[in-house]
């Protein structure tokens, strides 16, 4: 990890002492794998609206930082603290899952000439960069989902950034169970996702 917020953040594999009867038993250490439940992401666009049918776009992997660059749900404990969601990981790296909902949420608008991913030999108009700042639940009062990306649109042809913008969601967390965690996350992805496609393609 680098810069002084990276370096803050501490990954632990002590459970955690909260008063809270539902954090009982919600995380573990970053090496537990056994028994683990998988969860997926989706994303439904909207079939109408501004549309790009002249463009084909590139979407890359997102970037992000170690403890959101793997299969496990990050939980966020305090300010500087993070554990992993107990029993529970994403059935990819969860920048490859964004990317392939991200993908197939432009495909599915209907309102692009041609979407793919690196090495399927396009030719590109725009890339849609994208950086994974926050993907995960809290551990405290309120109980919420929260996540963010910020995108680049980029002229895949001289370099250039056409647009660019942040988008954030959040989404409560309705009870104990880890699906209810996930659902949540999801819930706030499909937001931010949709707003990313929406966006994109007023932009372009």
């Amino acid at each position: 990890m680098t810069g002084s917020y990276e370096t803050m953040r501490r990954v632990t594999s002590r459970p955690i002492l909260l008063a809270l009867p539902m954090i009982a038993a919600l995380v573990a250490g970053c090496g537990s794998k056994a028994n683990n439940d998988t969860f997926d992401l989706s994303i439904t666009p909207a079939s109408d609206g501004a549309s790009a049918r002249s463009r084909q776009i590139l979407v890359p992997e997102p970037t992000a930082i170690k403890s959101l660059n793997s299969e496990q749900v990050v939980v966020r404990v305090s300010q500087s603290e993070i554990q992993y969601l107990a029993d529970s990981r994403w059935s990819d790296r969860l920048p490859v899952l964004v990317q392939s909902q991200l993908v197939e949420a432009f495909e599915n608008s209907g309102r692009l000439g041609g979407v793919g991913k690196p090495g399927q030999g396009l030719a590109i108009d725009y890339q849609i960069v994208t950086d994974i700042r926050a993907f995960e639940v809290s551990a405290g009062s309120p109980r919420i989902a929260t996540v963010e990306i910020s995108v680049k649109i980029l002229n895949d042809r001289n370099g250039t950034v056409r647009a660019q913008n942040v988008f954030k969601a959040s989404s409560p967390i309705s009870g104990a169970e880890n699906r209810k965690f996930i659902e949540a996350l999801d819930r706030a992805f499909a937001k931010v996702g949709s707003e990313i496609v929406e966006w994109s393609l007023k932009a372009m």
